[in-house]
């Protein structure tokens, strides 16, 4: 059956108010622990997933979050935001059986966007990286040990983002001073550190990279269950490396549906969809196992729009399921 998903964050600064509307929405499909950038320093995807790190606390500096020796009134509030999204999903979601998605910010992302005492990333220190995979990999297990204890029916679905991996790897990520840039980082290492966090979890797995440009032979190599694409952003060659995914038993997470609600009709989202796949020689039954999303996170828009555009993903996905079946 073709699902239909969102990619995490979501307007406003309710979470009560956000879970509703995502369980309503995604009735029969997947739904997810929406992230409210909203509320402030802490609810930010960066911010959200430093705080799941373990033995590495983090403060936040006019440049960002940085790692630090002893936590402070900045991890305090974000860990209070996480528990509060924790007590409300518990309460929204009682009794729920089947998918529940989690999202957190992959290594390289987080590394690229967190910052040594000594004023450069993260992911300039080799060790400094080691250590923060093997503490992400070790958060993300504790996280979805206490989902499952607070949803106990829930077949937890873990998405990662990679949004910066792309510039890392091309070296375009700027030093400190922002008059030079950092050197590439390596793709072994880069699939290696992305693979163990994903091996963290022993359920579904979901790499997202909404960036253009996404290194999908990198993000095949790390094994996750599905890829989670921006699918206007492919151009002919990655639609290829979406074709050797999908062979592979890799799903795709179709990211259909822009953002800004420009474009909302279900046959005209799947049929750019259906087009594409044409062109790859893929068969149409395979449709089925395609989840539609929004092309990112709706976090920038209004209540109204993000609705509407979590809506077209869902109708879309009943376009595709029909058209899967013809």
């Amino acid at each position: 059956m073709t699902l239909a998903t969102g990619i995490g964050s979501w307007p406003g600064t309710s979470v009560r108010d956000a879970l509703a509307q995502v369980r309503e929405l995604l009735d029969g499909h997947v739904p997810y622990l929406p992230e409210l950038p909203a509320r402030g320093p802490g609810a930010d995807m960066v911010g959200r997933t430093a705080g799941l790190l373990v033995e590495l606390p983090v403060d936040l500096q006019p440049t960002g979050w940085r790692l630090v020796d002893r936590p402070g009134k900045d991890a305090a509030r974000t860990a209070a935001l996480l528990r509060e999204d924790l007590d409300e999903l518990a309460e929204a979601f009682d009794g729920q059986q089947g998918p529940l998605k989690l999202q957190v910010v992959g290594p390289w992302t987080l590394a690229a966007n967190l910052w040594l005492t000594r004023g450069e990333r993260v992911v300039v220190d080799p060790g400094a990286c080691r250590d923060l995979v093997e503490s992400l990999a070790e958060g993300v297990r504790v996280h979805v040990a206490a989902v499952r204890r607070l949803v106990p029916g829930a077949q937890v679905v873990l998405q990662v983002d990679e949004p910066s991996l792309p510039t890392v790897l091309a070296g375009r990520l700027p030093t400190a001073s922002g008059f030079g840039r950092l050197p590439s980082l390596d793709p072994q290492a880069a699939a290696a550190g992305l693979e163990k966090v994903l091996r963290a979890h022993d359920g579904d797995t979901v790499v997202h990279c909404c960036a253009a440009n996404p290194p999908l032979p990198l993000l095949r190599a790390a094994r996750p269950s599905a890829l989670s694409l921006d699918t206007s952003l492919l151009r002919p060659r990655e639609w290829e490396g979406v074709a050797v995914a999908v062979e592979d038993g890799i799903r795709l997470h179709a990211g259909l549906v822009p953002t800004d609600g420009s474009r909302t009709r279900p046959q005209e989202l799947a049929g750019a969809l259906l087009d594409a796949w044409d062109r790859i020689g893929l068969a149409q039954p395979a449709l089925a196992e395609v989840v539609v999303t929004p092309a990112c996170g709706l976090a920038g828009v209004s209540p109204d729009v993000a609705r509407a555009v979590q809506r077209a993903a869902v109708e879309s996905a009943g376009e595709l399921q029909e058209r899967s079946a013809a």
